[in-house]
């Protein structure tokens, strides 16, 4: 505790070598946490955009449909299941979906593609469907109208208030065929999306299928992705083994792929940026050590054991990390706040770019935990590592020669 006085006293004796110190640790906790909170919230509006789009945060299925997307894989949600699930604390919606494939037929044209009855009160909470309208209008609960992909309707030359005709296979068997009027045409920015097919009213798609109260799936929407794992182990504790319970990743594993690969990129920055704050902490330690090498032969040479010296200049370090640390974790906590609030639009060019690949022409940042406490962690432990050095300087110090600097 002595020791620890003394290295606290003496780094104030000269404010504005340690403010210096102090300040490239400050700027390099700040950097690397803003870095790592631009990631994060990149990732975050990334899954969030995609797993709207498809199938949700967690899915609840019959387990059987993971492997064999059939009709006859579905199950009926009771009412009391629905219940438990919405009480979930993390959850913000629970979706109903009905999915399955047909010929989608007009005139002498016709081609394949899906059907999905999903719930457009709940559009908001999950796909966003109303937000892709380009032509039309969006449906409404009950509807008997659907919403056609883009590329769909101009293969089949639709257009709003044209109708088109199903044919599928139902539940158990049965002949699922109807006519339905074009309420709306769906056109997203990202290509693949314009192929998938038909969107329905799930009462609507129920009929069609003659598969009444029947569900393919459950979307099951968090307030963040972070949440899930602890929310998926939850719902499977609450389903038990009559239900399977999947997460996004899961389901989207090209999501996962694209996302681990662009992690790779950004581990080689965030080192670069290590590196570089590594070598400023460095710097400015090796500066204060020569700014105080005649001092510190002056002590010794009166007395003052090497070891004891080594002792404060490790001390004196160490608090200079720890200052510096925290007032970059202080200081970063608000302005990672600040950005997440408010995104930073991007420039015209940029922003164009962006929206033809199907992203929000933001840069987005994120408040997982781990983009803070890393950060600290690492920066400290840098600074852990540098303040060897004055110990390894006052170890190795020739005094008469110290001196005479």
């Amino acid at each position: 505790m002595k020791y620890l006085k003394i290295a606290w006293r003496n780094l104030w004796r000269n404010k504005r070598r340690s403010l210096i110190t102090i300040a490239s640790i400050f700027f390099g906790v700040l950097l690397a946490t803003t870095m790592n909170s631009l990631q994060d919230g990149t990732y975050a509006n990334m899954i969030d955009m995609m797993v709207k789009l498809s199938s949700g945060y967690i899915q609840v299925q019959n387990p059987d449909y993971f492997e064999n997307k059939s009709i006859n894989n579905t199950f009926m949600p009771t009412n009391e299941l629905m219940a438990q699930l919405e009480s979930q604390p993390r959850v913000t919606t629970v979706a109903k979906r009905l999915e399955s494939f047909a010929l989608i037929s007009s005139g002498p044209n016709t081609r394949g593609g899906a059907v999905v009855g999903f719930e457009p009160a709940k559009d908001s909470q999950t796909s966003n469907l109303q937000n892709w309208v380009s032509d039309g209008e969006f449906l409404n609960t009950g509807d008997n109208g659907v919403l056609v992909t883009f590329n769909i309707a101009k293969h089949l030359d639709l257009a709003v208030n044209d109708t088109i005709i199903l044919i599928s296979q139902g539940y158990r068997g049965v002949t699922a065929a109807g006519k339905y009027p074009i309420k709306g045409i769906l056109t997203f920015n990202t290509p693949q999306m314009n192929n998938i097919g038909v969107f329905m009213d799930i009462s609507l798609a129920q009929n069609l299928f003659s598969a009444d109260g029947m569900t393919t799936s459950l979307m099951v929407m968090v307030h963040d992705y972070t949440d899930v794992r602890s929310v998926k182990k939850d719902i499977s504790e609450l389903t038990g083994e009559s239900l399977s319970v999947y997460s996004w990743d899961e389901l989207n594993p090209e999501i996962v792929q694209f996302i681990e690969s662009d992690k790779a990129g950004g581990v080689i920055m965030i080192g670069i940026l290590y590196i570089v704050i590594g070598f400023g902490i460095f710097g400015t330690i090796i500066m204060m050590v020569a700014e105080r090498k005649r001092e510190m032969a002056v002590m010794v040479a009166v007395g003052m054991q090497k070891f004891k010296l080594a002792i404060i200049l490790f001390f004196e370090t160490l608090l200079i990390g720890i200052v510096g640390v925290l007032s970059g974790f202080a200081i970063s906590v608000p302005i990672i706040l600040l950005l997440v609030g408010n995104p930073i639009e991007l420039p015209a060019e940029l922003a164009e770019a962006y929206v033809q690949y199907g992203f929000e022409p933001y840069l987005f940042f994120g408040m997982a935990p781990e983009v803070f406490w890393q950060q600290v962690l690492t920066v400290f432990a840098i600074t852990l590592v540098i303040s060897i050095y004055p110990v390894v300087k006052v170890k190795n110090m020739v005094v008469s020669r110290s001196l005479k600097a």
